[in-house]
């Protein structure tokens, strides 16, 4: 709704420029919307003696802190690589993230303090239209604040306007207990102050502890969605020449800012200069039509001998007789007519029950149970598989 005002003609959302002038606006919005709030809140709060009232608004007062934190954190994802940092600044707007995350909880902490005081030692707060009207102010501000952040972080792909708009609607929610609770004291003459203060402290280390699992997930290098990776890979076996992939890695710097390694098996019978075409190809294909800098690394496979490819086959079966999830990749065979190696690698999923060393165990005896003069030399790698 508002960010196509923020971006200039012939700019894209995924644009560093773009990206820092939305983060930039949604941080200095959420300055003013939530000092005002922490204004009203707290003064209303300190005459109207109500716990609940004044810690909602001290909630608004360290939303300020994290608004200030993500425009610096876009400000800095903003710039350009440089010697220090060769990919990048992006992940800035992730760590922006986690400090938001951090405050919320901080903020949690402290609310349920103060609470269990109020409970502890309640005391009697009358009904204040005031603190109605403000509190009701309040939460049409956070759901605004809400949607306008959710509508920015999907444009953009942001971790700390996605934060923000997590931090929102827990605002909102938090807000709207503290006015139930404002007219339920009112008509029913119960003190639940103290109650809803913790209740809403707790909602409130839940949504912290949410974009804290999500931001320290992406900064400990969580695994590509299966999306992006399902068509990364077919878009690369589609190309000519290319008989199958493996070891597919993607690594974020950022939302618009993506690596990638691939193996593509290829004929050994290609010539070298062709295998390079096809390799560059693939790569500027892919950077073109996705915005990932892939790096392809060619494995050459014997297409044409009978006696490899019926081991090959053999090798095959035996691990997916072992787990239907298992790979074989880069077979090959080394030896001379009496005695034989067969030499490859097997992709295993992360969840697979069976560990390496008897994966290993399993597919030398298979082997060795059709020729004693077979031995394999094999390695288990784990990772992602679709």
């Amino acid at each position: 709704m508002i960010f196509p005002f923020l971006i200039k003609k012939g700019e894209t959302a995924a644009s560093p420029a773009a990206r820092e002038r939305v983060g930039k606006f949604s941080g200095i919005l959420g300055i003013a919307l939530n000092t005002l709030l922490a204004a009203g809140k707290i003064a209303v709060g300190a005459l109207t003696g109500m716990i609940s009232v004044l810690a909602d608004g001290m909630n608004n007062l360290t939303d300020c802190g994290s608004n200030v934190v993500s425009v610096i954190g876009f400000k800095v994802s903003g710039k350009p690589a440089d010697k220090e940092h060769p990919f990048g600044h992006q992940r800035a707007e992730t760590i922006a993230a986690l400090v938001i995350a951090v405050v919320v909880l901080a903020v949690a902490a402290e609310l349920v303090i103060q609470s269990i005081e109020t409970i502890l030692s309640p005391s009697e707060s009358e009904f204040s239209v005031w603190a109605a009207a403000v509190l009701a102010v309040s939460v049409a501000v956070k759901l605004f604040m809400f949607f306008a952040n959710r509508s920015l972080s999907k444009a953009i792909g942001s971790d700390a306007l996605a934060a923000t708009a997590t931090d929102s609607i827990s605002d909102a929610v938090a807000t709207s207990a503290v006015l139930a609770c404002l007219f339920i004291s009112r008509y029913t003459g119960a003190q639940l102050d103290g109650y809803v203060g913790a209740a809403v402290a707790v909602f409130i280390a839940f949504s912290g502890f949410s974009i804290l699992k999500e931001t320290v997930s992406r900064l400990l290098g969580r695994a590509v969605d299966a999306d992006t990776a399902d068509t990364l890979r077919a878009r690369v076996c589609s190309f000519a020449g290319v008989h199958g992939v493996h070891d597919l890695t993607v690594h974020e710097y950022g939302n618009s800012k993506k690596y990638a390694t691939v193996h593509v098996e290829v004929d050994a019978n290609m010539p070298l200069m062709a295998t390079h075409d096809l390799a560059d190809t693939i790569e500027k294909e892919i950077g073109r039509e996705t915005g990932v800098e892939l790096t392809v690394h060619i494995d050459p496979l014997v297409l044409d001998d009978p006696k490899v490819n019926a081991l090959r086959e053999t090798a095959e079966q035996i691990a997916a007789g072992i787990d239907p999830a298992l790979r074989v990749h880069d077979f090959r065979v080394v030896g001379g007519t009496t005695h034989a190696n067969l030499v490859f690698e097997v992709a295993a999923p992360f969840d697979c029950p069976v560990s390496d060393g008897e994966i290993l165990a399993r597919l030398k005896q298979g082997v060795q149970k059709i020729s004693a003069n077979l031995d394999v030399n094999a390695a288990v790698e784990r990772q992602n598989l679709a």
